[in-house]
């Protein structure tokens, strides 16, 4: 549902000053902007919503969003990057130390979403990544998805995207910090597993 210009005053008049000058920068609205777009991602997963994801107003809560954010990032690592989870046979294991989300409109049950992920850093034991989550077109004609983009996923250019809105729906950011899981201390990342992770840097103008 989108906001009115008199709900967006409203918000605004409730956020500290500090936020809503950070908010207001010219600067930081651009980036904003390029970030609700498919463009901005590199990699996508279809996201089946579920009956639970509900809150009392009819609109998935806004803490699911997270778990959504959280099992693209995992799927890709897994998938892509060779990530091994299980603690005994993992030579590193990754902690998330920051989550950010911003809710632009709802969706909710039983909607089929697609999630978007793109890293826009790779440290020595850290990667950034931004997020996003793109609602299914209102149309009677419902998105196609089949096992494989389950299983797979897919890529930025995919005629699939036609079937998703070109505004996300919710923008987010989150850290991980790769551990060694016997000390818990960090570990620098494998080449390979960067290499998994730079197919989805973003341009360097973002």
């Amino acid at each position: 549902i989108p906001q009115s210009p008199a709900m967006t005053c409203w918000v605004s008049r409730l956020l500290p000053w500090n936020v809503r000058s950070l908010s207001a920068s010219p600067k930081n609205q651009r980036f904003a902007d390029c970030c609700r777009h498919h463009e901005a991602y590199g990699y996508f997963l279809p996201i089946q919503t579920r009956w639970q994801d509900n809150d009392q107003y009819g609109h998935v809560n806004n803490a699911v969003y997270y778990s959504y954010f959280d099992t693209i990032i995992n799927h890709y690592l897994i998938r892509y990057c060779g990530l091994r989870t299980g603690l005994l046979t993992s030579p590193m294991v990754g902690f998330m130390v920051t989550n950010q989300c911003t809710f632009h409109t709802p969706i909710g049950f039983p909607q089929v979403p697609v999630a978007a992920l793109a890293v826009e850093k790779v440290g020595h034991s850290s990667v950034h990544y931004r997020l996003a989550l793109f609602p299914p077109k209102a149309t009677d004609e419902l998105p196609s998805v089949n096992h494989c983009d389950l299983r797979d996923g897919f890529f930025f250019g995919d005629p699939k995207l036609a079937h998703f809105d070109s505004l996300a729906c919710t923008t987010g950011s989150s850290v991980h910090v790769f551990v060694n899981p016997a000390t818990s201390k960090p570990t620098g990342l494998p080449e390979d597993f960067k290499k998994g992770l730079q197919r989805l840097m973003s341009p360097a103008s973002m």
